[in-house]
């Protein structure tokens, strides 16, 4: 790979997960599910959410975050190795939030590992497991 299409593919890559932090704090559950793959796995355990497929999630997070008045993710630090039409990609998160009946922020923290493909519409993720490492004002 030239070291165009290197930075290419990274820019593409950053630009998904920035999509994906835009998804979940608009609460755009199309613009989250456009960020998988159609049989994509999902993985919030970590955090005591939900695991499953793409769909499965999607509805889950659909249903609890209705009651979150605000999230607000930053993704960085973002690693990636790519071969060819897949990559994998380690990010940290940080996300402060306002969680159902409190009136003071909460934070968690963490990694986001994604496995990811390149499709005829871009990078795709086709696996995300969430490590959450830390919880800040837990209810």
């Amino acid at each position: 790979m030239t070291d165009l299409g290197r930075l290419t593919d990274e820019l593409e890559i950053r630009a998904l997960l920035n999509r994906y932090a835009r998804a979940v704090d608009t609460k755009d559950w199309d613009l989250y599910r456009s960020v998988f793959t159609d049989d994509a796995h999902i993985d919030y355990s970590s955090a005591g959410a939900a695991a499953g497929t793409r769909d499965e999630v999607a509805a889950w997070l659909e249903a609890g975050f209705a009651a979150i008045p605000w999230t607000m993710h930053y993704v960085t630090n973002v690693e990636c190795e790519i071969a060819g039409d897949s990559a994998t990609v380690r990010a940290m998160f940080y996300n402060p939030m306002q969680l159902p009946g409190t009136d003071v922020q909460s934070c968690c923290g963490g990694y986001y590992y994604h496995e990811l493909v390149r499709t005829p519409d871009g990078w795709r993720s086709r696996n995300l497991r969430e490590d959450n490492v830390w919880f800040v004002g837990r209810p």
